[in-house]
């Protein structure tokens, strides 16, 4: 076994999911190894990887998830929540 420590991977939340010229969805991520920052990576997923991990995260996510992201910034898929899980 390594001793390497495991690379830790993040989102970068200043740059938004964006479609790429070819149709690929691009996702920016951080890598970092014991809280240190590594490198930059971009995840570049197919359309239809991109909506099977959408479907993944809509099941995954419960309904008391739904109110953590103001409603007007909220996917539409997830704006009816509420009304049907009334607080």
């Amino acid at each position: 076994m390594s001793n390497t420590p495991p690379v830790q991977v993040r989102r970068v939340p200043s740059k938004p999911v964006r479609r790429e010229e070819d149709g690929s969805i691009a996702i920016e991520l951080w890598l970092r190894r014991e809280r240190v920052f590594e490198s930059d990576a971009t995840l570049r997923l197919s359309p239809a990887e991109a909506e099977v991990l959408h479907a993944q995260l809509c099941y995954a996510l419960d309904d008391t998830t739904a109110d953590l992201v103001p409603l007007p910034e909220r996917p539409d898929c997830r704006k009816a929540i509420l009304d049907r899980h009334p607080r």
